[in-house]
């Protein structure tokens, strides 16, 4: 199965422009969108639609999101992937790598996996 994203509300909304400009079939959401969780949803929250819509995250939240993730991972949860953005990332790379990620892997080989980007 193709990976699936879902970009932290934290990330410039470009994000998502420039990687469907890359290549519009990578199936990538942002915090806000119609069918992704509304702004402001809280960390748990989010960790619980990532395991249910099998999408991995993309953010730069490095405050709050990894002790949220080490209870999901406590009470049995899974991940389908966290990418974390390395600070000063410049957008074009950011949306490069998920290209390439998207491109190269299958859904399954980031399970319960987090990286950073760029890699």
């Amino acid at each position: 199965m193709k990976i699936r994203f879902l970009i932290d509300e934290n990330l410039s909304p470009k994000l998502k422009k420039a990687v469907l400009h890359l290549n519009p079939n990578i199936d990538i959401l942002r915090v806000g969108d119609p069918s992704a969780p509304p702004l402001g949803t809280l960390d748990p929250e989010i960790l619980q639609y990532l395991e249910l819509s099998q999408r991995a995250l993309v953010t730069d939240n490095r405050k709050s999101m990894p002790q949220h993730l080490e209870v999901h991972w406590a009470a049995n949860g899974h991940i389908w992937g966290v990418f974390w953005v390395r600070r000063n990332t410049e957008l074009g790379s950011v949306a490069e790598e998920l290209r390439t990620i998207w491109e190269t892997t299958e859904a399954e080989e980031w399970i319960d996996l987090v990286d950073w980007i760029p890699l």
